[in-house]
């Protein structure tokens, strides 16, 4: 089964994520931080990457979409609560596909789709 980095510096939805995907076999990863994220994806190469919009510390999350892509052309998934913060930004070119936060049904659908590829 395909291994998925998830990054969000929520920890309460770092693990919703993180038990839903396990549950469905997906052999999970975690990041709180874009430091984090980014030594995860060097040390534990992942087949596809979802990351919260909202990064404090990579500002609001375009900077962290920007350094994922200096490293690496996986399949990039961003979540958000205001995906509008992203479109019309360089940054959305950069990533394969924007899911609402909440929409879980469809955030297992474009994992599945783009794991596969």
């Amino acid at each position: 089964m395909p291994r998925v980095l998830v990054a969000d510096d929520d920890v309460e939805q770092l693990t919703v994520q993180q038990r839903l995907l396990e549950a469905l076999g997906y052999e999970v990863r975690t990041a709180i931080s874009a430091a984090e994220t980014l030594r995860e994806l060097e040390e534990n190469p992942p087949h596809l990457v979802v990351i919260d919009l909202c990064f404090p510390q990579a500002s609001d999350g375009l900077g962290l979409i920007r350094m994922i892509r200096e490293r690496t052309q996986l399949p990039l998934i961003v979540l958000s609560g205001w995906p509008e913060d992203l479109y019309g930004t360089p940054e959305e070119t950069m990533v394969s596909r924007v899911v609402v936060k909440g929409k879980i049904r469809e955030l297992l659908l474009t994992i599945e789709e783009l794991a596969r590829c």
